[in-house]
């Protein structure tokens, strides 16, 4: 086989002794896996090797209220015999068992129909390097250290605020994996990864009204994570700013989507515009290559080699590898989420992108690009409404319907006047995303969509 890919493990000296297997013994589990199949009479294969661990540790009223240690392994086998398409997985990784997960993949393959679209990526997409995007921070957190990280961060938030009476307790998650992917066209690569995090959630009271919010702070390395008690202030401040809100009357008015839920508006395009979603025509972006989607200062970039990112990867889950992409240049579709099979079903390539999308972050353009932090955004808007939760799932992916119930803040002239709730925003993604006034440069890395506050004209509200 020819070895496209040879990762070696970050150097970080705890490495060998955090894991339960070597990344070497993971190599050659998955050479086995491919070797016992070709012996089988697979005429491909690809398998996937990866175990992890973690440790949560909830403190609620300056008490423990649990610890949780989770250790998990399993390995996959894909396997074709031609157009014929077999898997099956095992958390057994003793050599019959292996064997065993081996024959019934192939088991499987033997009785499904033939489909001209399946079969490993097209051997020119295949990664031919692995950088290291420095995705691995093992942190050594002690039980009693995170425990006393955890009531830091509930007991800020308890402090901050006479009206907080009560807690739903603070969380602090370490998280550590690898992996090893490895095909029959010489492909084989993988590295470790750490995603850790701190939340905190508390209730307050005032009068007959409870309002509840919370905070968090995730990150790849403990070091670039909110300190505790600033997380529990913000949690707190998010909870008293929600008490006595008020209902609204039915109108159409300029919505304003804060920065922690306009990330989901990313994710309702990233799914119209995945492989999935259009070659079984339930898109509402059908047919959209090359045509105006988003308004024209609006630009979203996707971007696999952040270093730390919270989707960075050196290539995909299929082995292919990742290159940074325009997928909207000026509000025009440029560019699909696609795997090896969604492109075949398409006529098209694999972008790099079985598995999603990577560090989706969307850049404004000319005026636009990012001067305007939230209070900006709320003058630049002037009436209307600071959407800060959405409840329920009124997204209909085929027609870009988009209905959700809400919960913010009434602004009239640019200033906030009360919270609002037991409302309902409404509108149709495709419209919604014309109308982007502006976006915030609020941007939060919580996940793999990044972007700041985004300013919506036009949009129903629903209220009493």
């Amino acid at each position: 086989m020819n070895d496209l890919v040879s990762s070696a493990a970050r150097r970080v000296a705890p490495n060998q002794d955090r894991f339960s297997n070597s990344a070497d013994a993971l190599r050659n589990i998955a050479q086995d896996m491919l070797a016992y199949a070709k012996q089988r009479g697979a005429s491909a294969a690809a398998a996937e090797i990866s175990e992890g661990f973690g440790q949560s540790v909830t403190v609620r009223h300056g008490e423990v209220e649990t610890i949780e240690y989770n250790r998990d392994k399993g390995l996959g086998i894909t396997v074709y015999i031609g157009r014929q398409r077999g898997n099956a997985s095992t958390s057994d990784f003793s050599p019959q068992a292996v064997r065993d997960t081996v024959d019934a993949a192939l088991s499987i393959a033997s009785y499904t129909a033939k489909d001209e679209c399946s079969g490993l990526p097209d051997e020119d997409l295949l990664a031919r390097d692995c950088p290291d995007l420095d995705l691995y921070h093992p942190w050594d957190l002690p039980v009693d250290t995170a425990i006393g990280l955890a009531k830091q961060c509930e007991q800020a938030a308890l402090d901050a605020d006479t009206r907080i009476g009560n807690s739903e307790g603070a969380t602090v998650n370490v998280h550590e994996a690898q992996f090893v992917h490895a095909n029959s066209l010489g492909f084989i690569g993988g590295y470790p990864t750490s995603r850790h995090s701190l939340s905190c959630a508390v209730i307050a009271g005032q009068s007959d009204a409870m309002e509840r919010d919370y905070w968090y702070s995730v990150a790849r390395d403990a070091k670039d994570l909110l300190d505790a008690r600033q997380v529990g202030r913000v949690a707190a401040e998010r909870t008293v700013r929600r008490l006595n809100a008020r209902q609204i009357g039915t109108m159409q008015v300029p919505v304003l989507f804060e920065a922690p839920i306009a990330a989901s508006l990313l994710g309702h395009f990233t799914g119209a515009v995945s492989g999935g979603s259009l070659y079984r025509k339930s898109s509402f972006l059908l047919d959209q290559l090359d045509k105006p989607v988003f308004a024209s200062h609006i630009n979203l970039e996707d971007i696999p080699d952040i270093k730390k990112g919270l989707a960075s990867s050196p290539f995909d889950d299929e082995g292919v590898r990742v290159q940074r992409r325009a997928i909207v240049e000026n509000g025009v579709l440029r560019g699909y989420f696609l795997g090896t099979y969604s492109g075949r079903k398409l006529g098209m390539r694999s972008t790099g992108n079985s598995g999603g999308n990577h560090n989706l972050i969307l850049h404004p353009s000319g005026g636009q690009a990012g001067a305007l932090d939230l209070a900006g955004l709320l003058k630049t808007m002037s009436r209307g409404l600071l959407v800060t939760e959405l409840l329920g799932q009124g997204v209909n992916h085929v027609t870009g319907d988009y209905s959700r119930g809400a919960a913010g803040f009434w602004v009239e002239n640019g200033e906030i006047q009360y919270p609002v709730q037991e409302i309902t925003i409404a509108g149709n993604l495709k419209d919604m995303y014309r109308n982007i006034v502006a976006v915030g440069s609020d941007i939060l890395a919580q996940s793999s969509r990044q972007c700041g506050s985004i300013l919506v004209e036009g949009m129903t509200v629903a209220g009493r």
